[in-house]
């Protein structure tokens, strides 16, 4: 048993995508919870499964990986309510690129500090490039409140 769990430490970590389903959008390593309100994290919902986007309520912030560089795009505008600080639709902006989250929140009684988003779809446009635009879904995570 002690062999198993040192060959699983020793073992290197998962590669991170480097593009999802051939699009110039890769996978991001993991994320960490925030210290403050909730982030959405969000996963491709195609033929390759990564971390594609996570997107942070309190910070305003959308990270993604373009051409294998993680950016943050910072919140522009953002219409309807989705919950857990999320709107239906947000716009970011940053690094040559403009961003549109549109995102479904569902609750869920087995998640105390989070909500599923069964359904969401990022947009992103760069300047003399195509537009990508991925299917998604994901959680959202919350940091814990002070008791």
């Amino acid at each position: 048993m002690i062999a198993l769990l040192l060959a699983l430490a020793a073992a290197d970590p998962p590669k991170t995508v480097t593009s999802i389903d051939g699009l110039p959008l890769g996978g991001l390593p993991p994320q960490s919870l925030p210290t403050e309100g909730c982030a959405a994290y969000l996963f491709s919902a195609g033929k390759t499964r990564a971390l594609a986007a996570v997107a942070s309520a309190q910070a305003g912030i959308l990270r993604v990986s373009i051409g294998g560089t993680p950016i943050d795009l910072v919140r522009t505008t953002q219409s309807g309510s989705a919950g857990y600080g999320f709107a239906g639709v947000t716009q970011y902006t940053g690094g040559g690129a403009a961003a549109t989250l549109d995102l479904s929140i569902q609750t869920q009684r087995s998640l105390t500090q989070g909500a599923v988003i069964d359904q969401a779809t990022l947009r992103i446009d760069r300047s003399g490039e195509d537009t990508i635009i991925l299917p998604l879904a994901g959680l959202i995570g919350c940091a814990q409140q002070a008791s």
